[in-house]
This record gives C-alpha cells, structure tokens and sequence, in this order.
C-alpha cells in the first residue's frame, strides 16, 4: 500500500502492508501496506501485519538486536537509528526538498483520526510517545501518498474525501487471498501547511493516487485507472499536461523519481499466463488488486527505455533510488516462504549486486534517502512492544 501499507496506492500500506503504500495491510502471506494501498507509494487491511516485536517469528529471526533495541549488528549502512513515532500505523514518510521535514500518513487512535490522514514532522527534534504530529489534511476520507512540492510550503496527496467525507469500507479478503482496494474517489489534491487545500490537480473516473514529485521540481508522477487497467502518467506540478508512462498491462506503482529527474523506477504486477490475466481482470472489475507478486521496472520518464531490475519472486516493492542513481533500495519478502519478515534491500539498475540492508524478523520499508544522502527514514515493526503498531526511524546512512 510509492509501500501498503494501503491499497498499493502510493501503493504498496499507503496499505501493501497497509500507500503497498499505491501507500501510501496485510496476512502473513503479503506485503503491508500502511495505507491502502502501499505507494508502496502506499494503504488499510492490518490482518496480519507486525505480529509483535523481535524474536516472534522464530527461525525467521535473521540477527541479534543491539542494546538500543532499534537496531541489528548487521545493519552495518544504519548509524545512529532514533525512533519518531510511537504507536498506531505509520508509514510512507517523505522529505521536504530542504531535508528539514517529513510528510506522512498515520492512522493513530490517540491522534482523533479513523483512517490514514496526512501529517508533518520536524524528525531531528527529540520525540516523546506523547507527542502529536501536524494534521495537514482535512481529516475526511481516506488519504495516501503524500510528498512535498518544491519549495516546500505545500504538500501533495491522494483522497477519498470529496466522493464521501467517511473512512471507505476495507474489502474482506477475495477467496482468502490478501488484496488491495483501488478506491475510486482518490484524487490528488496539493494544500499548504496548514493544512488548507489549495488545488484539485485531478478529476477522472476512477483511481488517480500514488504521486511524487521530481527532484527537479517539473514533474509529478502517479498511476491512474483511467485508461482501464493501473498505468503511471507524468503531469506537469499544476495537473497539466498528462501523459501516459506505461501501457503493459497489470498494476504499475509506487513510482519515484531518479535524482537527475531523467528516470523512474516503479513496482509492477505484470500477470503472464492466462489464468493470472484473468485473475488481475476480474479483480480490477472488483476494484481490487493482489499485490503478492510484484517485480521492479525502471524506464526513462517518457517510458522508453523499459526494463525488469529483479526477478525475485513474491513482493518486491517501496522502490527509492539512492542518491548515486546507480541503485535502488528497495522492501522484499523474497528469502521468505511464509510471507515474512520483509526487510530493506539494495540492487544495481540492471539488477546486480543485490545487498540485504535490513534485518528485522517482522517487517521494514517505505525507505526514503534524504536529498543529501545522509539519512534513510524508514518504516518498521521493530521495537513496537509486541503489538502491530507500525512505526517510523530515521537512521544516518553510512554507504
């Protein structure tokens, strides 16, 4: 649920665990969205997602804690670790331009709120378990997959808000098989800080969620239904000018941007055999995706130049490129026959040099490089006290 996790909206908790993010939440058997939809960008369903805290999954557990309890001895690229939030479902946290803020979507009981709503936070302030996040949403609907503009005073994200004003319904599973919905009302709406919406940047039938927003500050990229089946299209950061990326059919999401602005990289579904094609089919007429199977592409941003960087099988998703372009950190549950634990991963862009960064026994993703390359933020169920509850660290990077 771009990330989950949600539906893979922004779209892998968004909800993948709860968006994929789409996430912007899952069984055993899936990725977690936060949101609903897993944005990988990215989305809601919580069945399933962190069962608890170290050493619950047994021979799962793939490293020993260190003494602050944030932490493995393995995770050799993380310094420093700190905890930002403290309880509830959080996840898809993103950086202001200036690396001095995040933008997140938390759905957090003691913070008033029902379903994912969007959120600031300063994350190199001390945090207490008391403290509460800005609310930078409206507080209606469903959000996903927020990102920041350029120049840093507005916010970009997805809603459900304007089709109906409540949290929308979270689908039971299809067949026992874990799914994410696509909600038709998300649209993608800009606001300032304070949380007043300032444009409605789309208007279609259908599922428009997922975006980001390049580092450039020209382009924003998101998936929409509206040609029938869940594509990427670029914008311009006004909502004009949309194109279409891609066109093969299955769930592309959950894209970002490379750091020269020239490329993107996004998690796709792409069903072969003809008893998949029509599985994908009749559960998009459902309004529903299986985010279980899910590789990574990167093309150019006009969509040429398209290839396939894992073949890993089971989840593959949360995508971010690190600051060098030349690799992507990504969350992958594909060491796991059970569905857990998803833990962070490196991997050159043509697919070499695949590199574990995280070795929790639960569930790591959504990770985030700062721009200047010297921090990760990332979502885990690591030190959450044997609950679910899904929260986020900001580690220093160490290459």
């Amino acid at each position: 649920m771009r990330s989950s996790l949600t539906n893979l909206t922004c779209s892998i908790l968004a909800s993948l665990f709860l968006c994929f993010v789409l996430s912007c939440k899952q069984s055993s058997e899936h990725p977690h969205s936060h949101s609903d939809h897993a944005h990988g960008h990215s989305h809601a369903d919580k069945e399933g997602h962190g069962h608890g805290s170290h050493g619950t999954h047994g021979s799962d557990k793939t490293s020993e804690i260190n003494d602050d309890n944030l932490s493995y001895s393995k995770e050799k690229h993380l310094k420093n670790v700190r905890q930002l939030t403290f309880g509830g479902d959080n996840a898809e946290a993103y950086w202001s331009f200036d690396d001095k803020y995040l933008v997140f979507q938390s759905t957090n009981k003691d913070w008033g709120v029902e379903c994912d709503q969007i959120y600031i936070m300063d994350p190199f302030t001390e945090k207490k378990p008391t403290d509460k996040a800005k609310i930078v949403s409206t507080g209606k609907g469903r959000t996903t997959c927020s990102y920041f503009m350029p120049g840093n005073q507005e916010i970009i994200y997805s809603s459900t808000h304007k089709g109906d004003a409540a949290c929308p319904h979270v689908p039971e599973r299809n067949g026992g098989k874990y799914t994410w919905p696509i909600y038709a009302d998300f649209e993608i709406y800009t606001a300032d800080l304070d949380g007043t919406l300032t444009k409605q940047l789309t208007d279609s039938p259908g599922y428009d969620a997922e975006p980001t927003v390049s580092p450039k500050g020209d382009l924003i990229v998101f998936t929409s239904i509206r040609s029938g089946d869940l594509e990427l299209y670029t914008m311009k950061t006004d909502g004009s000018d949309v194109k279409q990326v891609t066109n093969g059919l299955g769930y592309d999401g959950g894209a970002f941007f490379s750091p020269d602005g020239t490329k993107l990289i996004f998690r796709s579904s792409r069903p072969k055999t003809d008893e998949e094609i029509k599985e994908y089919k009749d559960l998009l007429k459902q309004g529903l995706v299986q985010p279980t199977a899910m590789e990574l592409y990167v093309c150019n941003v006009d969509g040429s130049d398209l290839k396939k960087i894992t073949d890993l099988g089971n989840a593959n998703w949360a995508p971010f490129f690190h600051p060098s372009g030349e690799k992507v950190i990504f969350s992958s549950n594909h060491k796991s026959k059970r569905g857990f634990p998803f833990n962070l991963f490196m991997v050159n862009l043509d697919g070499t040099g695949l590199e574990q960064i995280t070795f929790d026994d639960t569930f790591d993703s959504f990770p985030m490089f700062s721009h200047d390359g010297k921090h990760l933020v990332f979502a885990s169920n690591r030190n959450n006290g044997g609950t679910r509850d899904t929260n986020l660290f900001l580690a220093e990077w160490v290459d």
